[in-house]
């Protein structure tokens, strides 16, 4: 029994290596531990320094101009509308206006089309002075609940939009509790404009993050009342517009999609615009935008990205012609680099 031990353990174990490999990898070991393998090292000379930024402003100049071109493509209708849907009377108090339920908040918008927009044409709503990215502000909601609903109790970072009258609210958090509730329609000549609003929530967010059975409760029936308020009928992952607002934002002013017009604007038409003025954001000197907007191969009007690159490849070039003036008026003679030769060698 002994022997065929022996014998398998000495059929499984490796042969032994051959005494060049050992040494060829002990020389390697040794050369990568004292930084001796051979290596790139490449010299530069003011002639290809000049050579990489002129290259750079070639490349990077034509490439701003597409980019800024394609952002002017898409067309933008801008219109703010919070301190022209205030009252005379209440110019001086806009406060007392927004927070009385009594004063009706309709208010009619005219926007007039200076080119042709193409369908779909996308709506959305700018907030400015906003800050989305305070701190208690972002950590003031439950993902487990918004997922799984009020069968998930540790609600505490909610506070204090966590419990109303003794009962739990689904969905907890200031986010939600100051969700936007500006409502806007859209007319042409008294004729109504398609709008769409389905699908102004990412996929992900409606599949994975809002669950299919998570239904409003207790929501917006405290004493305090925040902002929109939400059908206890429909799940969470079908209130797309819900959805669009808990994406927080990064930035103090930022927009959120809002729909999309299904129909083409002509040059000269006159687009009405009935909304309703309820969000508040007079307490805080906040501003509301309304934007109607086309887009491009590259999504909306933006022009930081054309600007970049124009900003960094005339800074190139004008680099590389200083290098080759500097370089023409006080010409230096090349190091000797015999040993970066020898160390490649060896």
């Amino acid at each position: 029994m002994m022997e065929v031990e022996g014998s398998s353990t000495s059929m499984n174990r490796a042969p032994d290596q051959p005494s060049f490999l050992r040494s060829r990898r002990s020389k390697a070991l040794y050369q990568f531990k004292q930084q001796k393998l051979p290596a790139c090292k490449p010299v530069l000379t003011p002639a290809s320094v000049i050579t990489v930024f002129l290259l750079m402003g070639f490349v990077f100049i034509p490439i701003g101009f597409i980019t800024l071109r394609a952002s002017r493509d898409a067309i933008e209708i801008v219109d703010r509308y919070d301190v022209e849907c205030v009252p005379e009377e209440y110019k001086s108090n806009k406060l007392s206006y927004v927070t009385d339920s009594s004063i009706p908040k309709n208010c009619t918008r005219y926007l007039k089309v200076q080119k042709h927009m193409k369908a779909p044409i996308f709506i959305y709503y700018q907030l400015d002075n906003y800050y989305q990215n305070h701190r208690r502000y972002v950590k003031s909601r439950s993902d487990q609940q918004l997922l799984h609903g009020v069968e998930y109790s540790h609600t505490s970072a909610c506070e204090p939009e966590e419990s109303s009258n003794g009962l739990p609210i689904v969905p907890c958090g200031l986010i939600a509790w100051s969700m936007f509730n500006d409502t806007f329609a859209f007319a042409r000549e008294s004729m109504k404009l398609k709008v769409s609003r389905d699908n102004i929530a990412w996929k992900s967010d409606r599949e994975h993050k809002f669950g299919k059975n998570v239904y409003p409760f207790n929501f917006q029936n405290g004493t305090l009342i925040g902002g929109a308020k939400l059908d206890p009928k429909v799940p969470l992952s079908d209130q797309e517009d819900f959805i669009v607002w808990m994406r927080a934002s990064a930035l103090l002013s930022f927009r959120k999609l809002y729909g999309r017009i299904e129909e083409d604007l002509e040059p000269g038409n006159v687009v009405v615009v009935n909304l309703m003025n309820n969000y508040n954001t007079y307490s805080f000197s906040g501003q509301k935008k309304l934007i109607l907007s086309t887009s491009s191969w590259l999504g909306g009007r933006n022009d930081f990205l054309g600007i970049t690159y124009l900003v960094v490849g005339a800074s190139s070039i004008t680099i590389s012609i200083i290098f080759m003036l500097l370089h023409l008026k006080n010409p230096r003679p090349y190091g000797d680099n015999s040993w970066n030769k020898k160390s490649l060698s060896s």
